[in-house]
């Protein structure tokens, strides 16, 4: 039988409905579709896709039960290495690691990698209920700081080998940036709800509205009998440009923008915390948070939204399917720009809204590529001259974020890099302080949420070792 050359398309709204709704744009295979594209999978036997897979997921095996329609099957292949198939599904960058590594990618497209997981995932959801055992307890206590990827992936291979573990989360849903950060139309909440309640069935215990530096320190963990602790609290320290006008009424941080809207409902009109609804926006930035920001800005009524970034759309950073996503609703790449001001208009007659007004404008300068910068991305080079101005009422800067320093200001002897990420050993995961470790982007900074789960389980497994070692 002849291998068809493309994937199989995901079937999603359409832009003119999806961009005036929070529904999920990407509507997911079928049964009949999701076998297709299984058998488009060459079952190799070194399997490159595998090492591309920052948990190692053992692709062919879980593939292989799709094609035989055992989706029930795939989906317990898939769990013994991930503890969120439904999220990583769909927010996982395939194109860039498993399927990148896919050997029907060298002439054709490669397989449908997080397609196919998301289906196996949402099959098991629909049809399944619950797990087949809970693990005997070992007797030993390991505490997590932090619910997101890193973290709950960390919690979940832990209870699997009958650690009593607890999960501290300083907002007051679980979750982390997967609840905070990431819009309902690309990753819905009740898939969210989901995978942590299938880790709570493990017997893992997530107390919420406890921050770990304030509420409890480290070293009070341990005092609590707690044997080790991870760190996977994330970045969630916002960065500005340090230009004029960043002060003004309607600038937002990604995150503010991003959290207030997706956990506190901001964009409601009895919201206790309203965020304006704007009709001309920027976002300044070309990561996946900034698609997320202008997407979101876009279904709260813009009629304009404009996507700053100072490089060209071959280095654009986001994930390729999220920007098709972007231009098919509308949004506007203001490619090889970059902010140098932000303008606003300011009520000579309240002296109090002297170096607050509101924005009216921003204020961009023409770039064009120069040489490669340490990371071998060509550089981007002012013009000189070449300033203009875009009318907008509202400016979301996404430039990116660091870990909050609250936890490292709390903790003795834990050491943090001059960006303050917390300095780990690459293999274990293990900080400076004995028995903690960490992960995710409380280590390297904003990343993305595979390898943050991967960090979860290396450290996991060092921490196994650490406490049998005793």
């Amino acid at each position: 039988m002849a291998i068809e050359p493309k994937k199989h398309p995901m079937p999603v709204q359409d832009p003119k409905v999806r961009a005036h709704n929070f529904d999920e744009v990407a509507l997911g295979y079928d049964e009949k579709t999701a076998v297709a594209e299984a058998l488009r999978c060459l079952n190799c036997k070194n399997k490159p896709c595998v090492q591309g897979c920052p948990v190692n997921i053992d692709i062919p095996d879980f593939i292989s039960k799709v094609k035989e329609s055992k989706f029930e099957e795939a989906y317990e292949i898939i769990s013994k290495s991930s503890s969120l198939p439904a999220v990583c599904g769909r927010v996982c960058p395939q194109e860039t690691q498993c399927e990148q590594k896919c050997t029907l990618g060298i002439k054709f497209e490669p397989v449908g990698i997080g397609r196919l997981e998301r289906f196996v995932a949402d099959y098991h959801n629909t049809y399944f209920k619950g797990i087949t055992a809970v693990p005997v307890s070992n007797g030993h206590k390991v505490a997590v700081v932090g619910s997101g990827p890193s973290g709950l992936t960390c919690a979940g291979d832990l209870a699997k080998k009958g650690y009593r573990v607890t999960v501290f989360e300083a907002l007051h849903l679980a979750g982390g940036v997967l609840v905070y950060g990431i819009p309902e139309f690309r990753l819905p909440k009740s898939i969210v709800k989901k995978e942590t309640d299938a880790l709570k069935e493990y017997g893992v215990d997530i107390q919420t509205d406890v921050v770990i530096g304030k509420t409890l320190t480290v070293d009070e963990l341990f005092e609590m009998g707690y044997e080790a602790v991870f760190i996977g609290s994330g970045a969630g320290l916002p960065k500005f440009m340090g230009i004029p006008g960043e002060s003004l009424k309607g600038v937002y941080s990604a995150n503010e923008f991003l959290t207030r809207n997706n956990l506190m409902k901001a964009y409601r009109n009895d919201s206790a915390t309203p965020i304006m609804h704007a009709k001309r926006v920027a976002v300044v930035g070309g990561g996946n948070v900034a698609m997320d920001a202008a997407r979101t800005a876009l279904r709260l009524g813009a009629e304009s939204v404009h996507i700053i970034y100072r490089r060209s759309m071959e280095e654009i950073p986001a994930r390729r399917e999220e920007v098709e996503h972007a231009e098919e609703e509308g949004i506007i790449f203001d490619i090889l720009r970059n902010p140098v001001e932000i303008l606003g208009y300011h009520n000579p007659e309240n002296k109090r809204d002297e170096k607050n007004g509101f924005v009216t404008g921003i204020k961009v300068i023409k770039c064009e590529l120069g040489e490669p910068d340490e990371q071998g991305r060509r550089r981007p080079v002012e013009i000189p001259g070449s300033e203009y101005v875009i009318d907008v009422d509202c400016v979301i800067m996404s430039i990116g974020t660091s870990p909050n320093p609250l936890i490292k200001s709390t903790t003795k002897g834990l050491e943090v890099n001059r960006r303050g990420g917390i300095i780990v050993e690459e293999q274990t995961g293990k900080t400076s302080k004995d028995g903690v470790y960490a992960g995710g982007d409380a280590v390297t900074g904003a990343a993305t949420v595979i390898l943050a789960m991967g960090a979860g389980k290396t450290a996991a497994k060092a921490i196994d070792e650490y406490i049998m070692s005793r």
